[in-house]
């Protein structure tokens, strides 16, 4: 007989197999009803539990408000240098996640200039920061641009009207909060692979595969980011790795000095993200 996690990872496959399918027939809302589906077959099979009802009137999240501020009570001089890492760890995950899905969203709503870069991209990065200090406060993840927003694009939302909409409907979810928390895992997996593939599509074109010089980092960043599950892990070592190969090709004066600077933070980063777990 098949063990829990056979059963699971057999219904993640199925849930694969029928999203991609859906999306190569490009049938609109594939990616949904491939979690549908997937949904309501763990369900039937009781392979995960069923929802118990579907909607409830959510409760306001009080007890979170200010819980990013309760850690000063336990601060101590002592704690300073950690404190530093900390922050430092944090403003690199956040800036470098930050960027690098901006970068690809961009390039995949076709939003890149000719010169590859992204109009307005300094307003973006101010309405991350700012959002992210007041969800902060308000005791919620980061406010912070999602990968699985590629998942949107390809089906045709690359306005601001669509995330406006996008953010209203998420609202109204929170009636139906029953109904997704019972979405089972190895539904919404088979997604998240998929997002890679819509992602990888046009970044990896764009690539010089013929000179190792581009194409080594650019395959280390690739590699990394899945093996450390951390996209600033893989923008950072692809940050150190690019320039030592100008270095070594003896091309170091085209590396422009922000790019080396943004090296060195990259060594510290990894470093201290080291010391953390000593």
């Amino acid at each position: 007989m098949f063990s829990e996690s056979d059963k699971t990872g057999l219904l993640a496959v199925f849930g694969l197999l029928l999203t991609a399918g859906l999306m190569v027939r490009q049938i609109k809302g594939g990616i949904l009803w491939g979690i549908l589906a997937t949904s309501l077959l763990g369900w039937v099979l009781k392979i995960a539990p069923a929802p118990e009802k579907l909607m409830a009137w959510p409760h306001f999240p009080v007890h979170l408000f200010g819980q990013a501020l309760m850690g000063w009570n336990y601060f101590t001089p002592k704690q300073t240098f950690n404190l530093i890492a900390a922050i430092f760890i944090l403003l690199f995950v956040t800036l470098f996640d930050s960027i690098g899905a901006l970068m690809g969203l961009g390039q995949q709503a076709l939003r890149l200039d000719s010169s590859g870069k992204l109009p307005r991209s300094s307003q973006s990065l101010l309405a991350i920061a700012v959002g992210t200090a007041f969800a902060a406060i308000l005791g919620t993840s980061p406010v912070a641009p999602y990968l699985e927003s590629a998942a949107g694009i390809s089906q045709g939302g690359r306005s601001g009207i669509s995330s406006l909409v996008v953010s209203a409907l998420l609202l109204l979810c929170t009636l139906f909060l029953p109904l997704l928390s019972a979405v089972p895992a190895f539904a919404t997996a088979p997604v998240l692979i998929l997002v890679g593939v819509l992602m990888l599509g046009g970044s990896i074109r764009s690539i010089n595969w013929d000179d190792l010089c581009e194409a080594i980092p650019a395959f280390l960043m690739i590699l990394m980011m899945p093996i450390t599950f951390s996209l600033a892990n893989g923008l950072a070592i692809g940050l150190i790795t690019y320039p030592l190969m100008k270095l070594f090709q003896g091309k170091i004066r085209e590396i422009s000095p922000i790019l080396i600077f943004l090296g060195f933070v990259s060594v510290l980063f990894l470093v201290l993200m080291t010391l953390q777990k000593l």
